[in-house]
């Protein structure tokens, strides 16, 4: 929202100063987002004089000039056509930047001849769009400020313009008589008188409006509307123009501006129509769909089944509350006109709106609500600028539905300040401000201003008090804390393992994110997801329409944006729920790890090398120990399709239970989503982690055997596609008494083993409990172990 001082003044009294008025409208909440003092950048120009204008020796359009300023007489050369002798005009001496043309002026030489400076016109200067000819003062004398003699004389031009920023449950300061009236409140001025009309029709309007039955009670409440004949619609006057010229608006035509200034003023949208290219009557109703106009920024707009719309005998002429028809819009040629006032019902508006993606002032302000109170007044105070400015004579007003009645009241408890925000304020006070902001105090009832549409209780009137009286007065004070009686904090035992797993995990040396809940379909369906299911009904834009299926699109998309920025060498991780439905219990706990590039980069021990999904293996298995995973679990192949086919693994508590998936991403999903490999990960679900018994009371010594153990290598000679996993079980089974452990220590594959086979090579570690093995015991052992191999493989021993 934006105004100027002087656009404030005209409703409030007051003689504090910019910083003040700023201070105290972030204070209440109206947060001043930026100030604009066009005073700043004009603060160094000058007046000057022309004291003698030749024509330039090589140009028939220059002018050689000899301007006295407050350095002495400068020579300026000057192409405008009213560049001549004896006139007053501001001077932009070499040094000085100038904001229209975003350059600073330079000693120049333009065909042989000296330039020391510039005369600027008013769009140089951005005071308007006038380039015509250079600025001609009436007045002034040589050296004076030019911004001084533009707050004397034009002082509209030097007006500071401040933006606030507005929350969606303050709609009452979308107009400037709102912002006025907090800080009356607050004590920075008094309110003045509200500028009111009253307007007897001269004539019936031969245009009626009707409102369908179907769009009367949640689209349209009430239509009213005056014919107003005879009007000229030329420019505005400059004081109008300069005040939508100073907030950003492009100022058109008196009646169009007229009701531009009604929207920021009082927070009231307002419509003309050409009256004379309406054909017949105006009807407000639903659309079927398909129905198209033309709006007013020149763009076609097609309507969806239940939109709220206003139309002529002939077809649609507006967009209920949001914008007109560029075909009934009035022009220069204008003389006849339709105001339009009406209280639309803000759902509509919005779902309007986003229908047709249309941002448009009057949409701002109708889906947050406007004083439905204000709509018969605002008609005749809006006819009574029109008469002013453009002549003609109105109509009596025609009406379709009720103004609807908003009024409220709630019990005044003035104790409440006290216990629901700490504050000590006097019954007195609390009356005397809830009276300034627009309440009406009778006994211990407040009632609401037809305005605010977000008082809904006592704690509001509170809120409201408190607002005023300023919330930074609030001292903090610990709440009393005692350790009697107060249990201990209690995790349950899913928190406990998220805890753990953060913690573990970022001593792994990973970075934690947090990512959106939801991501784009295309990447939910590259990991199973992006069905109707999990689809989310108001999406806050298109890349986040789904609810995410895995924690891994997240972290490979905060992998893309840090390679976007150089960073090539990443391991993030997340904890957080994944999504298969949209229904309860249909979402599951996970813990995500990504690692991308390279491990370590290179140093005097060796080149670096990159990620692979050992390293992901041995994380992922670091942290299910930690979070409390049993420790002899099995590997197996059959991930999900965003692993690479045959660089992936699952560790599984038998056949069925899945604790984590861990491997490369597979290429096309590195390529989907713009990430450079090497990319391994792991994807681990502590849902799945069996709860540990209940400990007893004692825990026995750990006893270690007093016997030597013994250790013996094995090489198998297996077929290629044979997983080591299958071998190294049917060795650890063979003899589960005296066999403690089986590694794997070689692979190899070629040579003189053939085409399809490998050569696996493990050690068995014997560890005897009751007696010294002999070589006969661990020959024993040995064949036994031969056997299963065997068996469970269908390899040999190698010889």
């Amino acid at each position: 929202m934006k105004f100027t001082l002087s656009w404030l003044k005209d409703h409030l009294d007051t003689t504090a100063s910019v910083d003040e008025i700023c201070e105290a409208l972030t204070d209440l909440g109206l947060e001043v987002e930026d100030v604009v003092n066009p005073a700043d950048r004009l603060a160094d120009f000058t007046l000057g004089k022309v004291t003698k204008a030749e024509k330039h020796p090589d140009a028939d359009k220059l002018r050689v000039c000899q301007v006295a300023t407050d350095e002495g007489e400068k020579q300026i050369i000057c192409g405008a056509p009213n560049a001549r002798e004896g006139i007053t005009v501001v001077v932009c001496k070499p040094g000085m930047y100038i904001p229209g043309l975003d350059l600073t002026i330079k000693v120049g030489n333009i065909r042989g001849v000296e330039s020391h400076g510039m005369m600027a016109s008013e769009k140089e200067l951005e005071l308007s769009d006038e380039h015509d000819g250079i600025i001609e003062l009436p007045s002034g004398e040589v050296g004076d400020r030019f911004v001084d003699w533009l707050a004397e004389n034009d002082p509209a031009k030097v007006d500071t313009m401040i933006e606030i920023a507005i929350t969606p449950n303050r709609p009452d300061a979308l107009g400037v008589r709102g912002i006025a009236l907090d800080l009356a409140a607050r004590g920075l001025g008094k309110m003045k008188p509200a500028k009111t009309a009253s307007i007897d029709g001269k004539f019936e309007s031969s245009i009626t409006v009707t409102i369908d039955e179907d769009a009367a009670s949640d689209g349209c409440e009430v239509f009213a509307g005056r014919l107003i004949k005879g009007v000229k619609n030329g420019p505005s006057p400059q004081w109008l123009q300069d005040r939508l010229t100073a907030i950003g608006l492009r100022p058109i035509s008196a009646l169009v501006d007229i009701t531009n200034f009604f929207t920021f003023d009082r927070n009231r949208p307002l419509h003309v129509f050409d009256a004379d290219k309406v054909k017949g009557n105006l009807r407000i109703h639903r659309a079927k769909g398909g129905e198209t106009l033309v709006g007013l920024d020149e763009k076609e707009y097609s309507f969806s089944e239940g939109m709220v719309i206003i139309s002529d005998d002939e077809g649609v002429e507006s967009i209920g509350g949001i914008m007109g028809g560029l075909a009934t819009g009035c022009t220069a040629e204008t003389t006849n006109v339709f105001l339009e006032a009406a209280v639309w019902d803000h759902i509509q508006i919005a779902y309007t709106g986003r229908g047709l993606k249309i941002n448009s002032d009057a949409r701002y302000r109708n889906e947050r609500g406007i004083d439905p109170a204000y709509n018969m007044q605002a008609m005749d105070d809006a006819t009574q600028m029109i008469i002013d400015l453009c002549g003609g004579e109105a109509s009596d007003i025609v009406t379709a539905g009720t103004v609807p009645d908003v009024s409220r009241a709630y019990k005044l408890d003035t104790d409440r300040v006290q216990s629901l925000v700490g504050m000590e304020i006097p019954a007195e006070t609390q009356r005397e401000t809830l009276t300034a902001l627009g309440f009406v105090i009778d006994g211990d009832m407040a009632q609401v201003p037809s305005w605010r549409p977000d008082v809904r209780g006592e704690a509001d009137l509170v809120e409201e008090v408190a607002r005023v009286a300023s919330l930074t007065k609030l001292e903090g004070k610990p709440m009393p804390r005692s350790s009697a009686g107060v249990p201990a904090q209690i995790l349950s035992p899913m928190q406990k393992r998220e805890q753990i797993a953060r913690r573990t995990t970022a001593s792994l040396g990973y970075n934690e994110c947090v990512t959106y809940s939801f991501i784009d379909k295309a990447a939910a369906e590259l990991f199973g997801g992006g069905s109707d299911a999990t689809m989310l009904e108001n999406p806050i834009s298109s890349e986040m329409s789904h609810m995410r299926p895995d924690l891994l699109p997240g972290l490979l998309q905060a992998a893309a944006r840090n390679q976007a920025r150089g960073y090539m060498d990443m391991a993030l991780f997340e904890c957080g729920a994944a999504f298969h439905g949209g229904e309860p219990g249909e979402q599951h706990m996970q813990v995500g790890g990504l690692l991308v590039g390279k491990t370590v980069g290179k140093d005097v021990h060796g080149e670096s090398r990159g990620v692979d999904l050992y390293d992901a293996k041995a994380d992922a298995e670091a942290v299910l120990a930690a979070i409390g995973a049993p420790a002899k679990v099995m590997i197996q192949r059959g991930g999900d399709a965003w692993w690479h086919p045959g660089r992936h693994g699952r560790i599984c508590l038998g056949p069925k239970k899945v604790l984590g998936v861990f491997g490369e991403v597979h290429p096309k999903v590195l390529d989907a989503l713009n990430v450079k490999g090497p990319a391994v990960a792991f994807t681990l679900y502590p849902e799945e982690i069996p709860l540990p018994r209940k400990k007893s009371a004692s825990k026995g010594a750990v006893t270690k055997a007093d016997l030597q153990a013994v250790e013996r290598d094995f090489a198998f000679v297996v077929d290629a596609d044979v997983e080591a996993l299958t071998l190294v079980n049917a060795a650890a089974g063979s003899d589960k008494a005296l066999i403690e452990d089986v590694r794997v220590f070689d692979e190899f594959i070629g040579g003189s083993l053939g085409e399809g086979k490998k050569s696996l090579a493990i050690t068995v570690r014997l560890q005897p409990t009751e007696k010294t093995l002999k070589e006969a015991d661990i020959e024993a052992v040995a064949a036994k172990i031969v056997e299963k191999v065997t068996k469970a493989t269908g390899g040999e021993l190698r010889g």
